[in-house]
């Protein structure tokens, strides 16, 4: 189904990033995608010949997302590689099932060519097509054929009424809490291994046995609320992480899991993806702005509210995005692709950084342990520890800046187990340090924090509890 390399992957990268200041310690060759592409505009400019570029998405209901850029008509490498990477980065910032690339012929049909069933991003063909449940599209016509944008953003969540739980999945461990009119009556933490499980009845009868230990702190339930990794459409897991080892023939089952546990719960229940919901903890916590989540965890999650407080509809996986162009940039595990977030802002991270710093842990234990024993570090002064921190620090200021270019936001929101304790600081204060130096133009435009640590453990439990209208259908 899928190709390791590509010849993008193969393609020099020529536009070098001259003078860089700040250089991630382990990661030289990171090519940051701001540098490249603000790189290859002064090089459209300066030449006369730029021509328009308009990508269009299309996702469910008829919402359409439009991007408009520059681009030099040929389809040379740094051409490709721009064009490719920002539609990458696009079809899983706002997600679809069609694509329409409005620009020279040349260039749109050689970057079509990777998003087919047998080309080089045929696992991100694949797994939107399981996400729409319809095959990908990609259509080449001239910029002004694109279609207009259509966004459908709706309002979620906010409702802090009567006895709530609320649950939030994570890869290595899930967490409830029980919510009477706001506050938090009851939290914890229950270690699990969903990845791993075949059996879709594991993940629900590990989930109720949390809810039922929730709801033993509140007299009665009103309504459910929760977070998940993955994809979610209207309560039901289309692609997750978590289902991984579900066979083809028990994945349908193990979609509606939550509508089982509110069908048995008899209460309204909304579920929305973890970084959604980690924006509106956000947003609830600041009293308002646009506000784009990252979540590092097990992954990279995202969320992102809009200015009104509305979800748009879109994906938000920044995990699959692009953040590094350097063409031997590390190869994710389940996309193949090389340079991605996943590897970047999460425990993976740590991991891929491990033989850089010099620090040599048990191949045999999970990133979690492997995560814990770097923290260990940290707290114990190492300075090698330190590198790796301040290594992500940098390769997120890049990132920032990056996703500035595709989301407007106030507040760029950061939490997740990467960032517990001192290492957490370290990073956001390299990330800071990076746009300070590097894009003044930024500067005032959006602020990087990390939540306290009340927020981080229990906002986020409010967030998810009060996304349901008590009183809804259930």
């Amino acid at each position: 189904m899928m190709k390791s390399e590509s010849t993008l992957d193969k393609a020099d990268v020529s536009i070098s990033p001259v003078n860089r200041p700040t250089v991630p310690l382990l990661d030289p060759a990171f090519v940051a995608p701001v540098l490249f592409h603000r790189a290859y505009q002064e090089r459209v400019r300066a030449s006369g010949r730029g021509q328009r570029m308009v990508i269009g998405l299309e996702r469910e209901n008829g919402a359409v997302s439009r991007y408009e850029t520059w681009v030099l008509p040929e389809a040379d490498a740094d051409g490709c590689r721009f064009l490719e990477r920002t539609v990458k980065f696009l079809m899983w910032a706002r997600g679809g099932w069609r694509l329409w690339l409005g620009g020279p012929g040349d260039l749109c049909r050689a970057v079509a060519s990777h998003y087919t069933p047998s080309g080089a991003r045929a696992f991100d063909c694949e797994l939107l097509g399981r996400i729409y449940e319809r095959a990908l599209e990609v259509h080449c016509v001239r910029a002004e054929e694109v279609p207009e944008a259509c966004e459908k953003p709706r309002a979620v969540g906010g409702h802090l009424d009567g006895c709530r739980l609320g649950f939030d999945l994570g890869a290595s461990d899930f967490k409830v809490a029980a919510v009477l009119d706001g506050e938090v009556v009851y939290s914890d933490e229950f270690p699990w291994e969903p990845k791993v499980q075949a059996d879709p009845e594991y993940h629900f009868t590990r989930l109720q046995e949390g809810l039922v230990t929730a709801a033993s702190h509140l007299p009665r339930v009103d309504a459910i609320g929760g977070s998940s990794a993955g994809v979610i459409v209207n309560n039901r897991f289309m692609v997750a992480s978590l289902l991984r080892a579900i066979p083809a023939e028990r994945m349908e089952h193990a979609r509606n899991l939550f509508l089982r546990v509110r069908g048995l719960w008899g209460v309204p229940l909304e579920v929305a993806n973890d970084g959604d919901v980690t924006a509106l903890a956000g947003t609830m916590s600041s009293g308002g702005g646009a506000t784009l989540g990252v979540a590092m965890g097990s992954s990279e999650a995202a969320g992102y509210i809009d200015r009104q407080g509305c979800v748009t509809g879109w994906l938000n996986e920044l995990a699959f995005s692009p953040v590094d162009l350097n063409p031997q940039a590390a190869a994710e595990e389940w996309s193949g692709d090389r340079g991605v977030g996943a590897l970047y802002f999460s425990q993976q991270s740590v991991n891929r950084l491990l033989p850089a710093a010099g620090v040599k842990l048990d191949a045999a234990m999970g990133l979690p342990e492997k995560l814990k024993a770097v923290q260990e570090l940290m707290t114990g002064g190492d300075p090698r520890a330190e590198r790796i921190y301040r290594t992500i620090g940098v390769c997120f200021g890049y990132a920032a800046a990056h996703y500035a270019e595709f989301y407007d936001f106030d507040h760029l929101l950061v939490l997740g187990r990467v960032t517990t304790g001192y290492g957490g600081e370290l990073l956001l204060g390299e990330a800071r340090g990076v746009l300070e130096r590097e894009f003044p133009d930024l500067a005032g435009r959006f602020t990087v924090e990390i939540p306290d640590e009340k927020s981080r453990r229990v906002g986020q439990a409010i967030a998810a509890a009060s996304l349901p209208v008590i009183g809804s259908q259930p």
